[in-house]
């Protein structure tokens, strides 16, 4: 009898022990960071856990899964949406959303995530069937502007803030997106002639410009040349006129230079006809004077210069 009572004994304490463990484990726990418990006591709201240590009275308190209060982003799959131009195109959306009221996310939505995916797509038909298809591709600001206005009008009361809500991508049919390639080919095909056309124009004016500048340059050089090498004719001229003066040459001097410069006069073999100036006769006068003190006879000087201009006329 007393073996029967301690083996009694022993397995009271066991399920005393398994209880005591039972009810620590029911009753204690641990709310980790940036999440959130909603108690329900005798099936109805109680209160919401904040991250930290609490207690939890056994079998009377039931606490629900936790829900997360960060940021959240959800991807959505591509909707199709008829466009204000009757083009079908497929749109894929990105929300992201906040749980700002533990206690409305889980008693006024049964599930939030679901909720507002439906809502994207029946908003985003509503501001997107108002567009044309180009205004569509251009206007993603405005389209994200509308959608995240009314998801977040609508999830307020559901205790959720949508931050943004991105559109992915937009994509039109195959047909439409060769014809925008087609037409993209052909302005950028513009716009490579146009800008051909603008450097070849600009190239020839460039061009005429540095001609026409090099050509001044060259004229205003060669003026510049012709006025200093008259500056330096007119001063030889002038030192040969003031050394003349200085020197004071008597006629005979002056004869006998004209004279030698006369030969000069018939050189070049293109010389055929020689042309003896009248001054020739006084200027052998002087130097016959000179010489021997008599008067050449001038047919005689007449003859010999003809002599001479024959001999150049027939070499």
């Amino acid at each position: 009898m007393e073996s029967v009572g301690g083996t009694a004994l022993a397995v009271v304490l066991v399920v005393l022990i398994i209880f005591v463990i039972i009810v620590l484990v029911r009753s204690v726990r641990i709310i980790p960071q940036a999440r959130a418990g909603v108690v329900e006591r005798l099936g109805k709201y109680q209160r919401t856990l904040n991250p930290g240590l609490t207690i939890l009275i056994p079998f009377v308190d039931r606490l629900l899964p936790l829900l997360d209060l960060r940021e959240q982003v959800v991807s959505f799959p591509p909707q199709p949406v008829i466009t204000e131009d009757n083009l079908v195109v497929s749109i894929d959306t990105v929300v992201y959303f906040q749980v700002t009221d533990p206690r409305a996310a889980t008693y006024e939505i049964a599930n939030y995530i679901q909720a507002v995916e439906q809502l994207t797509t029946t908003t985003l038909r509503n501001v997107v069937g108002g567009l044309n298809l180009e205004e569509a591709l251009t206007s993603r600001d405005q389209i994200n502007g509308q959608l995240r206005g009314v998801l977040d009008e609508a999830t307020g009361r559901w205790g959720i803030r949508v931050s943004r809500v991105e559109l992915k991508a937009i994509d039109p049919p195959h047909s439409i997106q060769d014809s925008m390639e087609k037409q993209m080919r052909a302005e950028r095909d513009r716009r490579a002639a146009i800008l051909t056309a603008e450097g070849t124009k600009q190239s020839a004016i460039l061009t005429a410009e540095g001609q026409r500048q090099a050509a001044i340059l060259k004229a205003e050089g060669e003026a510049k040349a012709a006025i200093l090498k008259a500056d330096g004719e007119s001063q030889a001229i002038q030192k040969v006129f003031d050394a003349i003066h200085k020197g004071n040459p008597d006629q005979k001097l002056l004869a006998y230079q004209y004279l030698q410069t006369l030969p000069k006069l018939a050189e070049g073999t293109s010389n055929k006809l020689w042309i003896i100036p009248s001054e020739v006769g006084e200027a052998l006068k002087g130097i016959g004077s000179a010489l021997g003190g008599t008067n050449p006879d001038p047919e005689a000087s007449g003859g010999l210069f003809d002599d001479m201009a024959s001999k150049q006329a027939n070499p």
